[in-house]
Protein backbone atom coordinates (compact mmCIF):
# COMPACT_ATOMS: atom_id res chain seq x y z
CA UNK A 1 0.00 0.00 0.00
CA UNK A 2 1.04 3.63 -0.45
CA UNK A 3 2.65 5.72 1.98
CA UNK A 4 1.05 8.91 2.37
CA UNK A 5 3.99 10.41 4.47
CA UNK A 6 7.71 9.70 4.24
CA UNK A 7 9.69 8.57 6.57
CA UNK A 8 11.46 11.78 8.19
CA UNK A 9 14.02 13.13 6.60
CA UNK A 10 16.82 15.60 6.94
CA UNK A 11 15.86 18.95 4.75
CA UNK A 12 15.42 21.18 7.80
CA UNK A 13 18.71 20.08 9.29
CA UNK A 14 20.29 21.00 6.45
CA UNK A 15 19.77 24.09 4.75
CA UNK A 16 22.12 26.01 2.07
CA UNK A 17 22.30 29.82 2.32
CA UNK A 18 20.62 30.74 -0.92
CA UNK A 19 16.92 31.97 -2.17
CA UNK A 20 15.42 28.89 -3.57
CA UNK A 21 16.96 26.75 -0.94
CA UNK A 22 15.04 29.38 1.84
CA UNK A 23 11.70 28.89 -0.52
CA UNK A 24 12.28 25.09 -0.52
CA UNK A 25 12.37 25.17 3.60
CA UNK A 26 8.98 27.24 3.43
CA UNK A 27 7.31 25.60 1.27
CA UNK A 28 8.32 22.31 3.51
CA UNK A 29 6.86 23.61 6.67
CA UNK A 30 3.87 24.70 5.40
CA UNK A 31 3.45 21.51 3.74
CA UNK A 32 4.29 19.76 6.89
CA UNK A 33 2.01 21.71 8.88
CA UNK A 34 -1.33 21.03 6.55
CA UNK A 35 -0.64 17.22 5.95
CA UNK A 36 -4.00 16.92 4.69
CA UNK A 37 -2.60 18.18 1.47
CA UNK A 38 -0.74 14.71 1.10
CA UNK A 39 -3.63 13.37 2.06
CA UNK A 40 -5.98 14.61 -0.74
CA UNK A 41 -3.53 13.48 -3.35
CA UNK A 42 -3.55 9.67 -1.66
CA UNK A 43 -7.20 9.34 -2.70
CA UNK A 44 -5.70 9.95 -6.14
CA UNK A 45 -3.06 7.39 -6.11
CA UNK A 46 -5.48 4.95 -4.41
CA UNK A 47 -6.96 2.02 -7.18
CA UNK A 48 -5.63 -0.97 -8.75
CA UNK A 49 -1.60 -0.45 -9.81
CA UNK A 50 -1.32 -0.97 -13.50
CA UNK A 51 2.75 -0.31 -12.73
CA UNK A 52 4.75 -2.94 -11.70
CA UNK A 53 8.45 -3.08 -9.62
CA UNK A 54 9.55 -1.33 -7.07
CA UNK A 55 6.64 0.43 -3.86
CA UNK A 56 5.52 3.17 -5.55
CA UNK A 57 6.02 6.66 -4.24
CA UNK A 58 4.43 8.24 -1.42
CA UNK A 59 1.79 10.78 -1.94
CA UNK A 60 3.87 13.59 -0.20
CA UNK A 61 6.99 12.51 -2.51
CA UNK A 62 4.52 12.95 -5.48
CA UNK A 63 3.20 16.29 -4.57
CA UNK A 64 6.50 17.34 -3.15
CA UNK A 65 7.86 16.57 -6.97
CA UNK A 66 5.19 17.89 -8.35
CA UNK A 67 6.12 21.49 -7.15
CA UNK A 68 9.35 21.18 -7.90
CA UNK A 69 8.91 20.49 -11.43
CA UNK A 70 6.00 23.70 -11.60
CA UNK A 71 8.72 25.84 -9.70
CA UNK A 72 11.03 24.94 -12.74
CA UNK A 73 9.26 24.46 -15.88
CA UNK A 74 11.03 20.88 -15.58
CA UNK A 75 10.24 18.63 -17.90
CA UNK A 76 9.88 14.71 -16.55
CA UNK A 77 13.12 13.88 -18.19
CA UNK A 78 14.99 16.88 -16.09
CA UNK A 79 12.51 16.20 -13.24
CA UNK A 80 14.10 12.90 -12.99
CA UNK A 81 17.59 14.31 -13.18
CA UNK A 82 17.36 16.73 -10.81
CA UNK A 83 15.99 14.95 -8.38
CA UNK A 84 19.01 12.40 -8.56
CA UNK A 85 21.91 15.03 -8.99
CA UNK A 86 20.56 17.58 -6.36
CA UNK A 87 20.68 17.03 -2.46
CA UNK A 88 18.52 19.89 -1.90
CA UNK A 89 15.80 18.53 -4.42
CA UNK A 90 16.28 15.12 -2.72
CA UNK A 91 15.92 15.89 0.90
CA UNK A 92 12.72 18.51 -0.03
CA UNK A 93 10.93 15.13 -1.66
CA UNK A 94 11.98 13.00 0.76
CA UNK A 95 14.73 10.65 -1.13
CA UNK A 96 17.81 9.56 0.90
CA UNK A 97 20.09 8.67 -2.00
CA UNK A 98 20.15 9.38 -5.94
CA UNK A 99 19.07 5.58 -6.16
CA UNK A 100 15.77 5.46 -4.47
CA UNK A 101 14.91 8.73 -7.30
CA UNK A 102 12.39 6.89 -9.98
CA UNK A 103 12.68 6.97 -13.24
CA UNK A 104 10.92 9.79 -15.47
CA UNK A 105 7.99 7.29 -16.65
CA UNK A 106 7.14 6.28 -12.90
CA UNK A 107 7.24 10.50 -11.84
CA UNK A 108 4.95 11.14 -14.78
CA UNK A 109 2.57 8.51 -14.15
CA UNK A 110 2.01 9.47 -10.56
CA UNK A 111 2.05 13.38 -10.68
CA UNK A 112 -0.75 12.93 -13.79
CA UNK A 113 -2.61 10.94 -11.22
CA UNK A 114 -3.29 14.22 -9.70
CA UNK A 115 -6.75 15.13 -10.79
CA UNK A 116 -8.01 19.08 -11.19
CA UNK A 117 -10.34 18.20 -8.08
CA UNK A 118 -7.57 17.50 -5.75
CA UNK A 119 -5.31 20.66 -6.88
CA UNK A 120 -8.44 22.67 -5.59
CA UNK A 121 -8.79 20.93 -2.88
CA UNK A 122 -5.22 21.78 -1.96
CA UNK A 123 -5.55 25.30 -2.58
CA UNK A 124 -8.26 25.69 -0.22
CA UNK A 125 -6.40 23.71 2.01
CA UNK A 126 -3.60 26.58 1.55
CA UNK A 127 -6.05 29.37 2.07
CA UNK A 128 -7.28 28.00 5.19
CA UNK A 129 -3.82 28.45 6.08
CA UNK A 130 -2.93 31.50 4.84
CA UNK A 131 -6.15 32.97 6.78
CA UNK A 132 -5.07 31.69 10.30
CA UNK A 133 -1.83 33.36 10.10
CA UNK A 134 -3.11 36.50 8.64
CA UNK A 135 -1.72 36.51 5.06
CA UNK A 136 -5.27 36.34 3.02
CA UNK A 137 -8.48 36.95 4.71
CA UNK A 138 -10.32 37.67 1.35
CA UNK A 139 -11.79 40.92 2.13
CA UNK A 140 -10.55 42.45 -1.07
CA UNK A 141 -10.10 40.84 -4.55
CA UNK A 142 -9.39 41.30 -8.02
CA UNK A 143 -11.01 39.19 -10.80
CA UNK A 144 -9.11 38.88 -14.34
CA UNK A 145 -9.52 36.12 -17.35
CA UNK A 146 -7.09 35.31 -19.25
CA UNK A 147 -6.12 32.80 -21.83
CA UNK A 148 -4.11 29.70 -21.27
CA UNK A 149 -3.05 27.82 -24.58
CA UNK A 150 -3.47 23.98 -25.36
CA UNK A 151 0.10 22.75 -27.24
CA UNK A 152 -1.03 22.72 -30.97
CA UNK A 153 0.64 23.92 -33.88
CA UNK A 154 -1.68 27.07 -35.56
CA UNK A 155 -4.06 25.25 -37.24
CA UNK A 156 -5.26 25.31 -40.72
CA UNK A 157 -7.21 22.48 -43.19
CA UNK A 158 -4.69 21.45 -45.24
CA UNK A 159 -2.39 21.03 -41.64
CA UNK A 160 -5.72 19.18 -39.92
CA UNK A 161 -6.15 17.00 -43.08
CA UNK A 162 -2.56 15.74 -43.10
CA UNK A 163 -2.80 14.96 -39.43
CA UNK A 164 -5.51 12.59 -40.04
CA UNK A 165 -3.55 10.89 -42.46
CA UNK A 166 -0.77 10.60 -40.79
CA UNK A 167 -2.35 9.73 -37.85
CA UNK A 168 -4.35 7.08 -39.22
CA UNK A 169 -1.91 5.61 -41.15
CA UNK A 170 0.24 5.05 -37.89
CA UNK A 171 -2.46 3.23 -36.34
CA UNK A 172 -2.95 1.10 -39.44
CA UNK A 173 0.95 0.12 -39.66
CA UNK A 174 0.66 -0.74 -36.43
CA UNK A 175 -2.43 -2.98 -37.06
CA UNK A 176 -0.39 -4.24 -40.11
CA UNK A 177 2.22 -5.52 -38.49
CA UNK A 178 0.84 -7.00 -35.36
CA UNK A 179 -2.45 -8.43 -36.65
CA UNK A 180 -1.40 -8.53 -40.87
CA UNK A 181 -3.90 -6.16 -41.73
CA UNK A 182 -3.36 -5.17 -45.55
CA UNK A 183 -2.39 -1.19 -45.68
CA UNK A 184 -1.05 0.82 -48.26
CA UNK A 185 -0.06 4.76 -47.35
CA UNK A 186 -1.10 7.41 -48.39
CA UNK A 187 0.93 9.73 -45.93
CA UNK A 188 4.02 10.88 -48.90
CA UNK A 189 0.76 11.39 -51.58
CA UNK A 190 -0.91 13.44 -48.66
CA UNK A 191 2.51 15.67 -47.88
CA UNK A 192 2.77 16.34 -51.36
CA UNK A 193 -0.48 17.95 -51.49
CA UNK A 194 -0.07 19.51 -47.88
CA UNK A 195 3.07 21.13 -49.30
CA UNK A 196 1.21 21.82 -52.44
CA UNK A 197 -1.71 24.11 -50.82
CA UNK A 198 1.47 26.08 -48.51
CA UNK A 199 3.17 26.87 -51.19
CA UNK A 200 0.25 27.88 -53.85
CA UNK A 201 0.01 32.01 -54.71
CA UNK A 202 -3.43 31.75 -54.49
CA UNK A 203 -6.54 30.24 -53.68
CA UNK A 204 -7.30 29.03 -57.23
CA UNK A 205 -4.03 27.24 -57.31
CA UNK A 206 -4.79 25.96 -53.81
CA UNK A 207 -8.16 24.27 -54.66
CA UNK A 208 -6.51 21.65 -57.05
CA UNK A 209 -4.02 19.70 -54.40
CA UNK A 210 -7.07 20.57 -51.29
CA UNK A 211 -9.48 17.65 -53.41
CA UNK A 212 -6.98 15.63 -53.86
CA UNK A 213 -6.01 15.70 -50.28
CA UNK A 214 -9.49 15.71 -49.37
CA UNK A 215 -9.77 12.32 -51.42
CA UNK A 216 -6.61 10.70 -49.92
CA UNK A 217 -8.03 11.94 -46.71
CA UNK A 218 -12.00 9.81 -47.46
CA UNK A 219 -9.96 6.73 -48.34
CA UNK A 220 -7.58 6.49 -45.51
CA UNK A 221 -10.70 7.42 -43.28
CA UNK A 222 -13.03 4.43 -45.03
CA UNK A 223 -9.91 1.99 -44.78
CA UNK A 224 -9.18 1.99 -41.39
CA UNK A 225 -13.30 2.25 -40.59
CA UNK A 226 -13.24 -1.48 -42.10
CA UNK A 227 -10.01 -2.01 -39.86
CA UNK A 228 -11.65 -1.10 -36.87
CA UNK A 229 -14.04 -3.87 -37.87
CA UNK A 230 -11.76 -6.92 -38.08
CA UNK A 231 -9.93 -5.85 -34.86
CA UNK A 232 -13.71 -5.97 -32.76
CA UNK A 233 -13.84 -9.35 -34.02
CA UNK A 234 -10.48 -10.23 -32.45
CA UNK A 235 -9.70 -11.75 -29.28
CA UNK A 236 -7.91 -9.68 -26.50
CA UNK A 237 -7.70 -6.46 -25.02
CA UNK A 238 -4.76 -4.64 -27.19
CA UNK A 239 -6.68 -5.18 -30.57
CA UNK A 240 -9.91 -3.63 -28.65
CA UNK A 241 -7.69 -0.85 -27.42
CA UNK A 242 -6.72 -0.25 -30.94
CA UNK A 243 -9.74 -0.36 -32.29
CA UNK A 244 -11.29 2.01 -30.17
CA UNK A 245 -8.16 4.53 -30.93
CA UNK A 246 -8.95 4.18 -34.58
CA UNK A 247 -12.60 4.70 -34.20
CA UNK A 248 -11.44 8.07 -31.86
CA UNK A 249 -9.58 9.38 -34.78
CA UNK A 250 -11.97 8.83 -37.52
CA UNK A 251 -14.36 10.46 -35.18
CA UNK A 252 -12.36 13.79 -35.31
CA UNK A 253 -11.13 13.49 -39.18
CA UNK A 254 -14.80 13.19 -40.58
CA UNK A 255 -15.42 16.20 -38.67
CA UNK A 256 -12.06 17.91 -40.15
CA UNK A 257 -13.19 16.44 -43.71
CA UNK A 258 -16.75 18.38 -42.98
CA UNK A 259 -15.25 21.63 -42.05
CA UNK A 260 -12.91 21.83 -44.77
CA UNK A 261 -15.50 21.19 -47.56
CA UNK A 262 -17.70 23.73 -45.92
CA UNK A 263 -15.36 26.20 -45.92
CA UNK A 264 -12.89 25.44 -48.86
CA UNK A 265 -15.10 23.92 -51.76
CA UNK A 266 -18.10 25.75 -50.84
CA UNK A 267 -16.82 29.34 -49.15
CA UNK A 268 -19.02 28.69 -45.66
CA UNK A 269 -18.21 30.69 -42.97
CA UNK A 270 -17.70 28.08 -40.06
CA UNK A 271 -18.98 29.06 -36.35
CA UNK A 272 -16.00 28.83 -34.09
CA UNK A 273 -18.06 26.66 -31.74
CA UNK A 274 -18.05 23.82 -34.32
CA UNK A 275 -14.37 23.84 -35.43
CA UNK A 276 -11.83 21.53 -34.38
CA UNK A 277 -8.54 22.60 -34.29
CA UNK A 278 -6.63 19.95 -33.65
CA UNK A 279 -7.19 16.10 -33.26
CA UNK A 280 -4.79 15.66 -30.73
CA UNK A 281 -6.32 18.59 -28.27
CA UNK A 282 -10.48 18.21 -29.61
CA UNK A 283 -11.01 20.31 -26.84
CA UNK A 284 -9.24 23.41 -27.61
CA UNK A 285 -11.71 26.21 -28.06
CA UNK A 286 -11.04 29.29 -29.95
CA UNK A 287 -10.38 32.38 -28.11
CA UNK A 288 -11.24 35.96 -29.89
CA UNK A 289 -9.58 38.33 -27.92
CA UNK A 290 -10.20 42.20 -28.24
CA UNK A 291 -11.23 41.81 -31.57
CA UNK A 292 -7.49 41.35 -32.52
CA UNK A 293 -5.50 38.77 -31.37
CA UNK A 294 -6.65 34.63 -31.67
CA UNK A 295 -5.86 32.36 -29.34
CA UNK A 296 -6.24 28.60 -29.75
CA UNK A 297 -6.88 27.44 -25.81
CA UNK A 298 -9.37 27.86 -22.91
CA UNK A 299 -10.35 31.13 -21.08
CA UNK A 300 -9.07 30.93 -17.66
CA UNK A 301 -10.76 33.33 -14.85
CA UNK A 302 -8.49 33.59 -11.85
CA UNK A 303 -9.31 35.84 -8.45
CA UNK A 304 -6.92 37.39 -6.55
CA UNK A 305 -6.33 38.65 -3.28
CA UNK A 306 -4.27 41.87 -1.49
CA UNK A 307 -1.49 38.91 -0.59
CA UNK A 308 -0.63 37.84 -4.17
CA UNK A 309 -2.45 34.75 -3.63
CA UNK A 310 -4.74 33.05 -6.60
CA UNK A 311 -8.08 32.56 -4.24
CA UNK A 312 -10.17 30.57 -7.18
CA UNK A 313 -9.72 29.71 -10.86
CA UNK A 314 -12.58 28.73 -13.18
CA UNK A 315 -11.42 26.61 -16.80
CA UNK A 316 -14.02 28.12 -18.72
CA UNK A 317 -16.22 26.17 -21.70
CA UNK A 318 -15.83 28.21 -25.27
CA UNK A 319 -15.84 31.63 -24.74
CA UNK A 320 -17.95 33.24 -22.26
CA UNK A 321 -18.62 36.96 -22.48
CA UNK A 322 -16.76 38.92 -19.00
CA UNK A 323 -19.84 40.49 -18.14
CA UNK A 324 -21.29 36.84 -17.31
CA UNK A 325 -18.68 35.59 -14.95
CA UNK A 326 -19.17 38.10 -12.13
CA UNK A 327 -22.06 36.83 -9.67
CA UNK A 328 -20.50 33.02 -10.10
CA UNK A 329 -16.75 34.20 -9.10
CA UNK A 330 -18.18 36.10 -6.08
CA UNK A 331 -20.13 32.95 -5.33
CA UNK A 332 -17.54 30.90 -5.36
CA UNK A 333 -15.61 33.28 -3.06
CA UNK A 334 -18.46 32.81 -0.94
CA UNK A 335 -18.41 29.34 -0.49
CA UNK A 336 -14.66 28.97 0.07
CA UNK A 337 -14.43 31.85 3.06
CA UNK A 338 -18.32 32.09 3.84
CA UNK A 339 -18.66 35.35 3.39
CA UNK A 340 -18.65 37.77 0.17
CA UNK A 341 -15.81 40.23 0.06
CA UNK A 342 -15.96 43.42 1.00
CA UNK A 343 -14.24 44.84 -1.84
CA UNK A 344 -14.24 44.04 -5.78
CA UNK A 345 -11.92 45.21 -8.18
CA UNK A 346 -12.54 43.98 -11.52
CA UNK A 347 -11.83 44.97 -15.60
CA UNK A 348 -13.37 47.11 -17.66
CA UNK A 349 -15.05 44.08 -19.62
CA UNK A 350 -17.09 43.23 -16.58
CA UNK A 351 -18.75 46.28 -16.43
CA UNK A 352 -22.74 46.93 -16.41
CA UNK A 353 -25.33 48.43 -14.57
CA UNK A 354 -26.68 44.93 -14.23
CA UNK A 355 -23.67 43.54 -12.57
CA UNK A 356 -23.11 46.57 -10.62
CA UNK A 357 -26.48 46.12 -9.18
CA UNK A 358 -26.23 42.11 -8.74
CA UNK A 359 -22.58 42.37 -6.90
CA UNK A 360 -23.88 44.97 -4.43
CA UNK A 361 -26.59 42.51 -3.44
CA UNK A 362 -24.46 40.06 -2.11
CA UNK A 363 -24.22 40.65 1.76
CA UNK A 364 -21.30 42.11 2.87
CA UNK A 365 -20.08 43.69 -0.83
CA UNK A 366 -19.30 47.60 -0.60
CA UNK A 367 -17.41 48.92 -3.32
CA UNK A 368 -17.27 46.80 -6.59
CA UNK A 369 -14.71 48.62 -8.59
CA UNK A 370 -14.79 48.52 -12.57
CA UNK A 371 -11.26 49.79 -14.25
CA UNK A 372 -13.44 51.78 -17.21
CA UNK A 373 -16.52 53.56 -16.07
CA UNK A 374 -18.85 52.51 -18.82
CA UNK A 375 -21.21 55.13 -18.07
CA UNK A 376 -21.02 54.10 -14.50
CA UNK A 377 -20.78 56.81 -11.43
CA UNK A 378 -17.82 56.29 -9.41
CA UNK A 379 -20.41 57.36 -6.47
CA UNK A 380 -22.86 54.13 -7.16
CA UNK A 381 -19.33 51.99 -7.44
CA UNK A 382 -17.67 52.57 -4.05
CA UNK A 383 -18.31 54.75 -1.13
CA UNK A 384 -15.66 57.79 -2.15
CA UNK A 385 -13.45 58.33 -5.37
CA UNK A 386 -10.32 57.93 -3.12
CA UNK A 387 -11.42 54.50 -2.55
CA UNK A 388 -12.71 54.21 -6.38
CA UNK A 389 -8.73 55.27 -7.54
CA UNK A 390 -7.29 52.87 -5.36
CA UNK A 391 -9.27 49.76 -5.79
CA UNK A 392 -8.85 50.62 -9.33
CA UNK A 393 -5.11 50.57 -9.21
CA UNK A 394 -5.19 47.24 -7.11
CA UNK A 395 -6.89 45.69 -10.33
CA UNK A 396 -4.14 46.30 -12.79
CA UNK A 397 -1.85 44.27 -9.76
CA UNK A 398 -3.55 40.91 -11.11
CA UNK A 399 -1.93 41.39 -14.43
CA UNK A 400 1.20 41.34 -13.18
CA UNK A 401 0.61 38.09 -11.20
CA UNK A 402 -1.22 36.57 -14.49
CA UNK A 403 2.38 37.37 -16.61
CA UNK A 404 4.56 35.87 -13.47
CA UNK A 405 2.02 33.02 -13.65
CA UNK A 406 2.66 32.70 -17.43
CA UNK A 407 6.28 33.14 -17.25
CA UNK A 408 7.64 31.06 -14.47
CA UNK A 409 4.87 28.42 -13.87
CA UNK A 410 3.39 27.48 -17.52
CA UNK A 411 0.38 29.08 -17.43
CA UNK A 412 1.21 30.22 -20.80
CA UNK A 413 0.52 26.87 -22.74
CA UNK A 414 -0.32 23.69 -21.17
CA UNK A 415 1.93 21.03 -22.24
CA UNK A 416 -0.39 18.10 -20.68
CA UNK A 417 -2.92 16.34 -23.16
CA UNK A 418 -6.13 16.04 -22.58
CA UNK A 419 -9.23 18.24 -20.80
CA UNK A 420 -9.01 16.71 -16.89
CA UNK A 421 -5.46 17.38 -17.53
CA UNK A 422 -5.57 20.59 -18.67
CA UNK A 423 -7.55 21.41 -15.79
CA UNK A 424 -4.86 20.07 -13.46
Amino acid sequence: MRRIVPEPDLFRSRQLRHKQARELAMIDRILVANPSAAEAVWKDLQGPLVRKGRPGLSADQVLRAAIVKQMNGYSYEDLAFHLADSDSYRQFCGFTSAEEVPQKSALGYSIKRISAETWEEINRILLGYAKDKGVESGERVRIDPTVTETNIHAPTDNSLLFDCVRVLGRLLKHARKTYGVEYSSRLKRAKRRHMAVMNAPNSKRRLAPYKDLLKVTRETIRFAEQVVKRLRAENGPEAHRLAEELQHYIELAWNVVSQTERRVLRGESVPAPEKIVSIFEPHTDIIRKDRRDTYYGHKVTLSGGRSGMILDWVVEDGNPADTTLLTRMLDRLQAIYGSYPRQVAVDGGFASKENLRLAKEKPGVVDVAFAKKCGLAVEDMATSRRVYKKLRDFRAGIEGIISFLKRVFGLRRCIWRSRPSFAS
